[in-house]
C-alpha cells in the first residue's frame, strides 16, 4: 500500500486527494493520500516525523514551498534554481525533493494554447508557485517580466516592483498571472488586483478552488482569455506519481 499525502496549513480547499486517486486508480496502485494539515511553530518536528511514518512520498502547499528546503537530504537540481519544492520523496531514509510545479504550469500553457516565446508578462506573487512559473517562462522565451511583490526586491535576477506601484502604472501585458492566494476558497470575494489593474489579453489564475475566481470572472467580462489552475494541478499531480511510483514494483 503506497502511503502519500499533502502537507500545508489550511487544506481545507484541496482537491488532491480526488485527483491522486484516480491516478492511482488508473495505474492500478493501491494506495492512500491523506491531507496533513502542520501548524507553523510544529512544522519542522511534523515534516521529519514523516520520514519514520511510512510514507512514500508527500506533495508540499502553502506556505511551505521554501521552508522545507533545509529539512531535505537532496534536491533535485531544477528545484534548487528555482527555489522551491512541491513534491518530496522518501526513499532509503532520506527525503528527496522535485519540483513538479513546473512541468505542471508548462503543459497549462500548452493544453490552453498559450504563447509565452517573445511576449510580456506579469506574474503576482513571489512565492514557491510563483518561482515555478517564472522558471518556466525564462526557460519558454518570455521577452518581458514583471513581478509584483509585497515584500521581495530581487527575485530570481528579476527586480519586483511594489502593488502600489503596479496600481498606478498600469502596465500592460500579454500575460497577467497570478500566483498568490488572494481569491483561493473561502475567500472569493477577493482579487489581487482591482478590475481597472487588469490590462492584458490572458489572466491565468493558479487557483482551482473555485474553479473561477473574482479574477477570472472580471478578465472574462472584459473579453480576455480567462485560464485556471485546475489542468495544472492535474499534471502536477501526475509527474509526483511518476516520481514515488519509480523503481517500486507494480
Amino acid at each position: 500500500m503506497l502511503k502519500l499525502g499533502l502537507v500545508g496549513e489550511k487544506l481545507s480547499h484541496s482537491r488532491s486527494p480526488e485527483i491522486h486517486a484516480k491516478i492511482m486508480k488508473q495505474k492500478g496502485i493501491e494506495g492512500v493520500y491523506e491531507l496533513l494539515e502542520f501548524p507553523k511553530d510544529s512544522f519542522v518536528e511534523d515534516f521529519n516525523a514523516l520520514k519514520e511514518s511510512g510514507f512514500r512520498g508527500v506533495n508540499v502547499t502553502i506556505p511551505y514551498k521554501e521552508a522545507v528546503l533545509p529539512l531535505l537530504d537532496e534536491i533535485s537540481q531544477q528545484s534548487k534554481y528555482i527555489g522551491a519544492v512541491n513534491t518530496v520523496l522518501f526513499q532509503n531514509g532520506k527525503a528527496k525533493g522535485f519540483n513538479t510545479d513546473y512541468d505542471g504550469f508548462i503543459s497549462l500553457l500548452d493544453h490552453n494554447k498559450v504563447a509565452v516565446k517573445g511576449k510580456s508578462a506579469i506574474v503576482l506573487g513571489s512565492g514557491g508557485s510563483a518561482k515555478a512559473v517564472v522558471k518556466a517562462l525564462l526557460d519558454l522565451g518570455i521577452y518581458d517580466l514583471t513581478i509584483v511583490s509585497r515584500g521581495k526586491q530581487n527575485f530570481h535576477g528579476n527586480y519586483t516592483i511594489s502593488y502600489e506601484f503596479f496600481k498606478e502604472a498600469k502596465i500592460k501585458s500579454n500575460l497577467l498571472i497570478n500566483c498568490t492566494p488572494v481569491g483561493m476558497y473561502p475567500n472569493e470575494d477577493a482579487s489581487p488586483v482591482a478590475r481597472q489593474e487588469i490590462q492584458a489579453d490572458t489572466v491565468i489564475d493558479m487557483i482551482y478552488n473555485p474553479e473561477k475566481t473574482l479574477l477570472l470572472k472580471t478578465a472574462e467580462e472584459l473579453g480576455l482569455k480567462a485560464v485556471n489552475g485546475s489542468y495544472m494541478l492535474l499534471q502536477q499531480a501526475a509527474k509526483a506519481q511518476e516520481i514515488w511510483a519509480e523503481n517500486l514494483p507494480f
